[in-house]
């Protein structure tokens, strides 16, 4: 009898890795967790903290720390190691920093033999996870990037504020760059089955002075508010990480905005982006085509631009 069980590697156990570790071991997302971080001597003190916390969860689980060798028959990897952060509050100037430390990782982990999926949370995340693909040479539907399931989270809950509702009373999704180009499909957003942009018009004073493109740079700029008071997100984006995680390990066909490579789709290909997407075992199961009016499309096409504009620069 072969009971097969489930695997996750962090790569990065600094503080998303190590975040994004513990909302995995309190969730009990798999059987087996390792970290892997150029400082070992960080990545097994993370280990050894998560392993006595494991003590106190609903599922045992073995918690290691250990080299590239332990990716061959991962499910999943995480990426979150990335160069340091600057104070410049623009993603995109990690690019070239964060290009050096994604090679050696990806060339590092193929060795091995590993053909799971890589979950790549390290920004700017869809020119990584873009990179990801083409270095490892995997089938499209094996590599996702976080994308904007966080930023989505954020503005669910600027408009719950906005109304004195539960968050999760609001079904809307932020698409395209995980950056400033990002867009919101307005014209599917809905709180309770009632158009949001109903809901703003019937509820005005509620609403005050907040319209939709206010509410959408507060979505943008919401990591930044965080970032520029504590120097770091981490709850926001492990918790996004590991919903994805779980929607992939319990094959739960769950629906994320991830940043996935489009193949047609909203009349782009190969580049990046985050869409509604179908998560399964098998990595991006498929892409939701949801149907965006004119605007909506142009701003996602903008996006695209943006983001492919630095395709060349991932060219080596």
């Amino acid at each position: 009898m072969n009971i097969r069980s489930t695997k996750v590697v962090i790569i990065g156990a600094g503080n998303v890795g190590a975040t994004c570790a513990y909302t995995i071991i309190n969730e009990g997302l798999c059987d087996e967790l390792c970290l892997i971080d150029m400082n070992k001597e960080k990545a097994v003190g993370e280990a050894m903290d998560l392993t006595h916390a494991v003590h106190f969860m609903n599922r045992n689980m073995k918690v290691s720390a250990s080299d590239y060798s332990a990716c061959k028959d991962a499910d999943v990897i995480i990426i979150t190691a990335s160069a340091p952060m600057d104070t410049s509050n623009d993603r995109l100037t990690w690019l070239t920093p964060s290009k050096k430390v994604m090679k050696s990782i990806v060339s590092s982990v193929m060795e091995t033999g590993f053909n799971g999926t890589f979950l790549v949370v390290s920004n700017p995340v869809d020119l990584m996870a873009y990179y990801v693909w083409k270095l490892s040479g995997l089938p499209r539907s094996q590599v996702i990037g976080s994308g904007t399931t966080l930023d989505t989270a954020r503005l669910c809950c600027e408009v719950g504020n906005l109304f004195n509702l539960d968050s999760r009373n609001v079904s809307a999704y932020v698409m395209g760059e995980h950056g400033d180009s990002e867009m919101v499909a307005w014209s599917t957003a809905t709180i309770g089955g009632k158009q949001l942009t109903d809901v703003m018009n019937d509820n005005r004073s509620r609403a005050g002075k907040i319209d939709l493109e206010q509410l959408r740079v507060m979505t943008t700029k919401a990591g930044w508010e965080i970032f520029n008071r504590k120097h770091n997100t981490t709850y926001g984006i492990a918790a996004s990480t590991c919903a994805i995680l779980k929607s992939i390990l319990l094959n739960e066909n769950r629906i994320y905005p991830v940043s996935v490579c489009l193949n047609g789709q909203y009349g782009l290909k190969d580049i990046f982006l985050s869409v509604p997407t179908i998560l399964d075992r098998t990595g991006a199961k498929e892409i939701v085509e949801i149907r965006l009016n004119e605007e909506e499309e142009a701003a996602l096409r903008h996006s695209a631009d943006v983001v492919g504009s630095y395709y060349d620069l991932l060219q080596d």
